[in-house]
């Protein structure tokens, strides 16, 4: 998985709307759990439209992975450690798991710019 990311829902949004910052990772391999997917389809349906949340929620569903309840444990507890930054738990999840696997966490999420294993991309 040399070339593979986890990316968080902010990435993939600045992804579909064209960001040029994220054309590099276009082509790489996405890893997501399901805790993205619910963050993304409610983001393309605010932003977007119910036939493309319902098309781009498809087309991402397929970098699911799951995630076993020790990475949930764990994420629990990064994020009552860092309360004050108020991430989604979604983003606890993803960064949990993206350290677990060894992959760099894709943001633009200010709160996760100094951590380690991030690659902050605004």
């Amino acid at each position: 998985m040399d070339d593979a990311y986890f990316f968080d829902t902010y990435a993939i949004i600045e992804i579909i709307k064209g960001n040029e910052a994220y054309q590099k990772y276009r082509d790489a391999s996405i890893v997501l759990t399901l805790f993205n997917i619910a963050e993304l389809h409610y983001a393309l349906l605010r932003e977007f439209s119910p036939q493309i949340a319902e098309a781009l929620t498809e087309q991402y569903a397929q970098f699911v992975i799951e995630v076993d309840v020790d990475t949930i444990k764990d994420a629990n507890k990064f994020k009552l450690k860092n309360k004050e930054k108020k991430y989604s738990i979604a983003d606890c999840i993803g960064y949990t798991t993206a350290k677990r696997l060894g992959l760099k966490f894709l943001t633009g999420d200010q709160g996760f710019k100094e951590l380690s294993e991030v690659e902050f991309v605004k």
